[in-house]
């Protein structure tokens, strides 16, 4: 638990840091191929290649291919599109898709999630009821292609960990975690990226150098350690902990100018959902564990 909440503490500044000093000013895909490089290199040094099988190496590395390299992607543009504080708040519904993964790989179905996920897109209409475009429905459905990515990444490393003997020193490993992140940072800014939007100010470097050894290096190792060692539940209410973090550093560094009234309305309306959607899934483990006695 202490591992997700110091990365909370940590991550609370990256949205803000990527929507004020990066966004519209630095090319997304650069950015994400310099996070991803400085993480890597954090844990080159420390790399034992043969402490895992091939298979959990390749399965390691697609995990960092989708939860860090594919996640970037997403979250990056989804500044060009969004406030910083909706960027923030559309990823509350993060553990929603934590728990329609479970449903995936138990082939369940569970209709409350329809629920909770219409619930979710009131809400983000109500944060902009005037003024909503396509660009701003485009935005909201980015920033679900990063918490989708995020989520599967958490649960795939789950369970790729529970595999592992309890003795494997995750830091000789996790090297593959960014080698898989690399792997599409580097050809999305080669193909896609623009080379007239690299950073041009020791600020702008300075961000990156902080997020990707930092936020990313130090982050992504943290809170994937931490996912490992704390049930399912807690982990979905960690995913959100950064919500009103994230929120809080923004409005009161940043940005003192934004709608107050109506970002917490639309805010408490996406917080119902997940609300909703926990209760519900406490309510079915009860009934579960009643018929089962």
């Amino acid at each position: 638990m202490g591992y997700l909440v110091g990365v909370t503490a940590l991550w609370a500044f990256s949205f803000s840091l990527i929507g004020v000093y990066l966004s519209g000013q630095v090319d997304s895909y650069f950015a994400v191929l310099v996070r991803v490089s400085l993480a890597l290199l954090v844990f080159l040094p420390f790399l034992r290649p043969r402490l895992l099988s091939w298979r959990d190496r390749f399965t390691l590395m697609a995990l960092g291919a989708l939860q860090l390299g594919v996640m970037y992607t997403f979250l990056y543009h989804s500044f060009l599109l969004l406030s910083v504080p909706e960027v923030v708040l559309f990823t509350v519904l993060t553990p929603i898709y934590i728990a329609l993964l479970d449903d995936l790989l138990f082939r369940r179905f569970t209709p409350i999630y329809l629920v909770t996920a219409t619930l979710a897109v009131i809400g983000a209409a109500v944060i902009r009821y005037q003024g909503v475009d396509s660009g701003f429905w485009l935005g909201f459905l980015v920033v679900q292609g990063a918490n989708l990515s995020f989520a599967i990444g958490q649960v795939g490393y789950r369970r790729l960990a529970a595999r592992q003997s309890q003795t494997l020193a995750w830091h000789h490993v996790f090297g593959w975690f960014f080698i898989g992140a690399l792997i599409v940072a580097l050809p999305a800014f080669l193909l896609l990226g623009d080379i007239q939007a690299l950073p041009t100010t020791t600020l702008q470097w300075g961000v990156l150098a902080w997020l990707g050894l930092a936020a990313s290096g130090v982050g992504y190792f943290a809170w994937n350690q931490g996912a490992t060692r704390v049930d399912a539940g807690t982990l979905a209410i960690m995913n959100n902990a950064l919500v009103p973090a994230g929120l809080i550093v923004n409005l009161v560094i940043w940005n003192r100018d934004a709608e107050l009234g109506r970002l917490a309305l639309g805010g408490l309306i996406i917080v119902a959902s997940l609300w909703l959607n926990q209760w519900w899934l406490k309510r079915r483990q009860l009934t579960g564990t009643l018929e089962r006695a």
